[in-house]
């Protein structure tokens, strides 16, 4: 489906302009969901992205910017927005269909935040400083070979060096990482959807929306310009206990009346500790820090007495500082009609059981 031009900065002109801001919405993200003052002195500059971002993918269109396949079919998992969409508990949520299919995949990711800058393979005990908070989540989740790279060709590569086997690529992101050629691809939206319509830094797009992918996952509202037959709802919940450093359980529910300190080092936190409030948990500090966080200069300032509680994927980083934190973790329930369909392309494909 083609993008559509540059529209008038008009309140009324979308209905994207119309979406309700969500109580979560602060800061940046906020500006992002309505054409306010801020978005609308911006859109001009958006114009100039959006101009840059369609000379780019001419070019690989063209033939004159290279794209590779690594011979194996890939899906790529990534989004159209700025900030946090949940790729990541699709990325694993969507290897473990794998696996249980019988399948052999792999995962490959850039390893944002990582101090490192060569492509290597991620272990499930790999510090989460060299590799990046979520490709160890992964390979801790999942077991699979996770590598990461600047370049995800490059990671592509060395996955199928290391394990000729492997019978489905899945990407970590990468929507925009079009150097990487891809079989299928999955949108990610959170609750908040496309915002305003307007490109950075007017508002949250990447990229102009629609345009064609294979399959959109959507929390919230099916955003506009879908098509309905490829467009499945999923919705996020924490799980019903929280996991200490050796992978043992704790209900929830042993946790009620405690006075807890949740630290977030996400997209967005205030999502993270209203999940908390909604399990009926007393959240006596609440504390956001930067996404990706590395926690290796943060200061446990607040009250010994309170538990400490995290995300999994602040956990990979926090238990070696605080052995003591839990980690609750977010599970998906995603249409099974999504997967059906995903079944059915993979077949197309190629791929077949084991």
């Amino acid at each position: 489906m083609a993008a559509p031009g540059p529209q008038p900065p008009s309140p009324s002109s979308s209905a994207a302009a119309r979406h309700t801001v969500l109580p979560q919405a602060t800061g940046l993200q906020k500006t992002w969901q309505t054409r306010g003052p801020v978005a609308l002195a911006l859109w001009p500059v958006s114009l100039v992205y959006r101009t840059l971002v369609s000379i780019r993918r001419a070019l690989y269109r063209m033939g004159m910017l290279k794209a590779e396949h690594p011979g194996r079919p890939v899906i790529v998992v990534g989004n159209v927005i700025a900030g946090g969409a949940g790729k990541t508990p699709v990325v694993i949520a969507l290897v473990q269909h794998l696996q249980g299919l019988g399948l052999r995949p792999g995962v490959v990711s850039r390893g944002y935040g990582r101090s490192t800058t060569d492509c290597r393979a991620v272990a499930p005990d790999s510090p989460a400083r060299e590799v990046g908070d979520e490709p160890a989540l992964i390979a801790r989740s999942c077991g699979v070979p996770v590598f990461v790279a600047p370049h995800r060709i490059t990671a592509a590569r060395a996955l199928r060096a290391a394990y000729p086997d492997t019978d489905v690529i899945v990407c970590d992101d990468g929507l925009q990482h079009l150097a990487l050629s891809r079989d299928l691809e999955v949108c990610i939206f959170n609750e908040q959807g496309v915002g305003n319509g307007f490109l950075l830094p007017a508002g949250p797009l990447r990229e102009p929306w629609p345009r064609a992918v294979d399959f959109v996952l959507h929390a919230g509202g099916l955003p506009p310009g879908n098509d309905p037959a490829h467009a499945y709802g999923l919705k996020r919940r924490l799980a019903s206990y929280a996991l200490r450093v050796d992978g043992t359980r704790v209900p929830l529910s042993d946790l009620h009346g405690q006075p807890l300190h949740a630290v977030a080092a996400v997209a967005r936190p205030e999502v993270f500790f209203a999940m908390l409030q909604s399990e009926a948990l007393q959240l006596a500090h609440t504390e956001a820090l930067p996404d990706h966080y590395d926690f290796d200069s943060w200061n446990r300032n607040s009250d010994k007495r309170y538990t400490l509680v995290c995300t999994e994927k602040d956990a990979v980083k926090l238990w070696r500082y605080h052995p003591d934190a839990l980690a609750v973790p977010l599970q998906l329930q995603i249409e099974p009609a999504f997967f059906a369909a995903l079944d059915v392309r993979l077949q197309a494909l190629g791929v077949r059981r084991h």
